[in-house]
């Protein structure tokens, strides 16, 4: 996979506010990103949050580059529209975040808690993935969210 491509889509975000309907959040130089709901099924529990939805190059590149902050009940979905091993990097990212890598179904396969505000390290998915969902630093440990545990969102299909 050509390395320009993984680090393009890799720079770290998150999101904004809760709700259910579908918005729009302007990020840090212009970029418009659309926010949608998403829950997290973990322990017979579902935890609801507000995405915002890094789905282009564009919006995969700026991710959450510059943001001082993000409401507890939000984060930033990566969709990178095909399976594969995906990179992930804190570059001008100023807030410490969780990493959570799911499947094409919504299946968490890899955690990385607590990734580093502004460290230029690799992040690696640990094997194919089809998407990253990132909140902030501290909520997989908060909530008890593990490997196995499921996204319900409409990218992904069981």
């Amino acid at each position: 996979m050509n390395r320009r491509r993984i680090l393009m889509g890799l720079l770290c975000a998150a999101a904004t506010g809760a709700g259910g309907m579908r918005a729009r959040a302007q990020g840090v130089g212009g970029v418009t990103f659309e926010r949608m709901p998403l829950e997290i099924e973990s322990g017979g529990r579902r935890h609801r949050f507000t995405v915002e939805m890094a789905d282009t190059d564009e919006r995969r590149t700026m991710g959450l580059m510059h943001r001082r902050s993000m409401p507890a009940d939000a984060g930033m979905l990566f969709d990178f529209k095909r399976d594969g091993p995906v990179s992930m990097w804190m570059r001008n990212t100023l807030i410490p975040l969780d990493m959570l890598f799911m499947d094409r179904t919504g299946v968490v396969r890899h955690i990385h808690e607590r990734a580093i505000p502004m460290n230029e390290a690799i992040i690696e998915s640990n094997g194919p993935v089809r998407a990253v969902l990132e909140l902030n630093g501290g909520t997989v440990q908060r909530l008890g969210l593990k490997v196995g545990d499921r996204l319900i969102h409409p990218m992904f299909r069981p």
